[in-house]
């Protein structure tokens, strides 16, 4: 028996010799939780955004008061939600339990020693 493709994805001719190729449908929004790394001093910075990319960008303009003062900042680590309560409840995870922090950073320790 086959596996069937997920409801978000479309099955589309091409893949070559009749084969169906898969391509992923995306309906709505996307929530991202994100963790930036201050150039400045080091520290993390948690949030999450709807828009990875423009958020991105105020950050490194320094348009966002909380990190203006912080200096330059590199993405470090993110993390894809559909539902907008599932991003706000990772990212209050992470900024209220020192657990959920610390098994993050343990994850990524190679990410945060690099920039």
């Amino acid at each position: 028996m086959r596996n069937k493709p997920p409801p978000f994805a479309q099955a589309r001719k091409g893949g070559g010799k009749g084969r169906k190729k898969i391509t992923p449908i995306f309906l709505g929004f996307m929530f991202y939780v994100y963790v930036l790394k201050s150039e400045k001093d080091n520290n993390l910075y948690i949030e999450y955004t709807n828009n990875l990319k423009r958020r991105l960008q105020e950050h490194t303009q320094g348009k966002n008061f909380s990190t203006a003062h912080r200096g330059k900042f590199f993405l470090v680590y993110y993390e894809s939600f559909r539902s907008q309560k599932d991003a706000t409840t990772r990212e209050k995870q992470l900024k209220q339990f020192k657990s959920a922090y610390g098994q993050l950073k343990k994850r990524i320790a190679g990410s945060l020693s690099e920039s």
